[in-house]
């Protein structure tokens, strides 16, 4: 996985994601419509949603085994579900059907003005609950994974999986973007964190980005990375290394280290481009380095909809995880993944196969 792992990869990895599906009826307009206006919107598509379903669904379209473990309702929207991630090689023979019960929707508003998306999400029911899970189950949906996603939003669910799921070691991957009951359960036995700009701050009550991921490392010594996604603004990990370093070594400040890899970063680069800093001692005892990749500049003529692409950023990542990417790679691999999706109406649209010649090159080496 990382140049600071030596940790053995599986000869055939699966991915495994536990979490929500849904609906998504995306619609893009001219410009977000004001309070009783009536507007026309300029395209109109129906597709299945959801973090962990979009996720899945790019790790397979990259080549590699996914299975998801959700709960839908045995309506038409929870079949219809179904058949799409399974037409895109997901793994559904695990997911619960309910038969008295609602899908999960999400109305999804495009605005062409401000290139952003608008999500309404509307719950369905009934969850997915640790009592749907019974004990032949869990060990047959973990059997030959590699990595298990998670995200809290089944968290009680969840979290009994990723014990049984540490408890064979079983990596762990956490997305986390809000507060959530819970949470830190999760996050305790997590092995790698994918948050949201704002996520690390509040959840440490740190100053800054940067001070907050390193306060996360500190918090939970189980974590090798945590990245913060930003956008626009590209991405930033900070990862825990092994490496030693000389002890009289003077403690970094995480700060002044974030201000000099961004004064030497390149962010006027199109494609990705990737700055990391030298292995180095942190507070709280930690060693680490950060690492700063940009993001890919789309041209307004190709950028569609922003729709999912953190998802496919996870999706990339997990694949990266899989097949032994070092941190860099797979970091501007995952910025290239994300970019894709943009150029697209929905989460899946434009989700790219390993034979993309946007990404091809970083996996003709792999599997």
């Amino acid at each position: 996985m990382s140049s600071c792992s030596d940790e053995a990869i599986p000869s055939h990895p699966i991915v495994l994601g536990c979490g929500q599906l849904c609906l998504d009826y995306l619609v893009t307009v001219p410009s977000f419509p004001i309070p009783d206006q009536k507007i026309r919107g300029k395209s109109f598509k129906v597709q299945g949603g959801g973090n962990t379903g979009n996720s899945l669904t790019c790790v397979s379209r990259l080549g590699l085994g996914s299975r998801i473990l959700a709960k839908v309702a045995d309506d038409s929207q929870g079949r219809w579900m179904l058949e799409e991630l399974e037409s895109s090689g997901v793994d559904t023979s695990f997911c619960v059907k309910a038969k008295d019960g609602v899908s999960h929707f999400n109305y999804v508003i495009v605005d062409n003005q401000t290139n952003t998306r608008t999500c309404i999400f509307t719950p369905g029911y009934p969850p997915l609950l640790p009592d749907d899970l019974t004990e032949s189950l869990i060990l047959a949906v973990l059997d030959g994974v590699r990595v298990l996603n998670v995200n809290g939003r089944s968290r009680e669910t969840e979290l009994l999986l990723a014990q049984k799921a540490h408890s064979k070691k079983i990596s762990i991957l956490i997305n986390a973007e809000k507060r959530r009951t819970g949470l830190h359960k999760l996050l305790d036995l997590s092995d790698y964190a994918i948050c949201n700009a704002n996520f690390p701050q509040d959840w440490t009550e740190s100053p800054s980005s940067p001070s907050a991921l390193l306060s996360m490392l500190i918090r939970l010594p189980k974590l090798k990375f945590v990245i913060t996604t930003l956008g626009e603004h590209g991405c930033m990990m900070l990862e825990r290394c092994s490496n030693e370093v000389s002890g009289s070594e003077k403690e970094t400040d995480i700060d002044e280290l974030h201000q000099s890899l961004k004064q030497n970063t390149d962010f006027t680069s199109v494609l990705p481009v990737c700055n990391s800093s030298q292995v180095t001692r942190l507070a709280g005892n930690v060693t680490g380095r950060l690492v700063i990749v940009t993001a890919e500049k789309i041209p307004s003529s190709e950028l569609v909809d922003t729709t999912g692409a953190g998802d496919a950023f996870t999706g990339a990542v997990l694949y990266g995880l899989c097949t032994d990417m070092a941190s860099e790679e797979m970091l501007v691999f995952a910025s290239r993944v994300a970019a894709c999706c943009c150029r697209g109406l929905g989460a899946r649209t434009t989700l790219p196969f390993r034979t993309d010649p946007n990404i091809a090159a970083f996996l003709g080496a792999q599997l």
